[in-house]
């Protein structure tokens, strides 16, 4: 017994050993079961240098993360380019378009399912008094809309609204009517529960739904029990001072000046005025890569730093897919993991045990966790104009950092 000890001592020894010196600085980094090679990963420079030439993308930064660290983070090309030229920094702020419904509204409102203030069954109803129903055009059978239907885009709510009917309508920044029109207009669509339907209206109800319940704005809320409960200094709303001077700019106006530190979503900007629960976020990478070392621990970051913001369990249900949804809905709770839009994964992350979401600005995160890690590809594609798309950018770079890893315990197809 003692000798076998003694070996299994000297084994657990020279495996840190490896991981603690230099052998893996340059070629491979040793991040518990997984190794990455970062000359794999250094393939992805490719992919978003010849995105940035061919005039996608003005720039891009990547953060990868691997067991509680981030193994490869670098800025391309430039931030901006109207109205002048300005090289892209890791650590510039973008704009996080739709991304902000996962870290912005899904983490605020998973705290309110961990602390016993709503359920996933709830009715929307209870919290928004006079908020339609789905009804059977054939039988009138009345079905509530609940938190769950929200929460995995299965509700039936009709995507977005005429920004400008609106505004013609009831004016600019009037957010209680946008909820009274959700509540009472807006189609519902399908039986909740039974298609997939991405609606920025299930998140901007969200959004209302937790300011009734905390008596706090969201992004007041977010700021203060997600963002600074972590520590991440460059992660807001309505970005100011330092933080706004980060940002990246987006789509050029009418005045030809690009929006810069002011949401690009209509819906958030126009009608919201940057709180909103589809969109408003803005965040940087290394924030990001904060918030995904801290779901990939189960809702804290390791060695005590930053509060808990969710608790195992609930983290465990934010990222599996309801039961009680039908099989083609393929949404966990705020977070994608294998609807029609989830090709951000690419083709090598596990399709059951990751979850993505992406931003119309051109952000992206993948969260994988078979493997503990986490690809952040930030891009601001809208500028200086709303032209091209970086979906298959953003799954080659997913295939590349999945392909630089390999697992230490062996290959295993289980």
């Amino acid at each position: 017994m003692k000798r076998s000890f003694i070996i299994a001592a000297s084994l657990l020894f020279a495996a840190a050993a490896v991981c603690n010196a230099g052998g893996f600085r340059n070629k491979e980094k040793c991040t518990g079961y997984y190794h990455v090679d970062t000359g794999r990963l250094s393939r992805a420079d490719t992919v978003i240098d010849r995105a940035i030439s061919d005039g996608i993308i003005p720039g891009a930064v990547l953060a990868v993360v691997s067991n509680n660290s981030i193994v490869y983070m670098k800025a391309y090309g430039n931030k901006s380019l109207v109205p002048e030229k300005t090289p892209m920094t890791t650590g510039t702020m973008f704009d996080m378009a739709s991304v902000s419904k996962c870290v912005g509204t899904t983490l605020s409102f998973m705290q309110l399912i961990d602390r016993g203030r709503v359920r996933l069954t709830d009715n929307v109803s209870m919290y928004i008094p006079g908020f339609k129903p789905w009804i059977d055009p054939e039988t009138g059978e009345k079905v509530e809309i609940t938190i769950r239907d929200l929460m995995t885009h299965s509700s039936g709510l009709t995507p977005y609204v005429n920004v400008a009917s609106f505004v013609s309508k009831y004016g600019k920044n009037q957010p209680d009517t946008l909820m009274k029109v959700i509540s009472t207009e807006v189609k519902r669509n399908f039986r909740p529960g039974t298609k997939f339907m991405y609606s920025c209206l299930n998140f901007i109800t969200l959004q209302h739904v937790l300011e009734n319940v905390t008596g706090e704005r969201l992004c007041d809320y977010a700021q203060q029990n997600v963002f600074d409960a972590l520590g991440l200094k460059h992660t807001c709303y309505n970005p100011s001072g330092a933080n706004l001077e980060l940002c990246a700019p987006t789509e050029v106006q009418p005045d030809g000046l690009p929006l810069k530190g002011v949401v690009h979503d209509p819906i958030a900007r126009v009608i919201n005025n940057g709180n909103s629960g589809n969109a408003g976020v803005f965040s940087n990478a290394e924030d990001l890569s904060t918030i995904a070392i801290a779901l990939l621990n189960g809702g804290a970051l390791p060695d005590g730093k930053g509060e808990r913001i969710l608790s195992q369990a609930a983290v465990k249900t934010m990222i599996t897919i309801p039961s009680e949804n039908a099989p083609c809905v393929g949404r966990a709770l705020g977070w994608d993991v294998k609807s029609a839009h989830s090709g951000v994964k690419g083709d090598l992350f596990s399709r059951d045990k990751s979850i993505c979401h992406t931003g119309y600005t051109g952000t992206s995160m993948v969260i994988d966790f078979e493997t503990n890690t986490a690809v952040i590809l930030l891009t601001n594609r809208v500028h200086p104009h709303d032209v091209g798309s970086v979906g298959r950018i953003r799954a080659l770079v997913a295939n590349i950092v999945a392909g630089s890893l390999t697992d230490s315990r062996g290959f295993n197809v289980k």
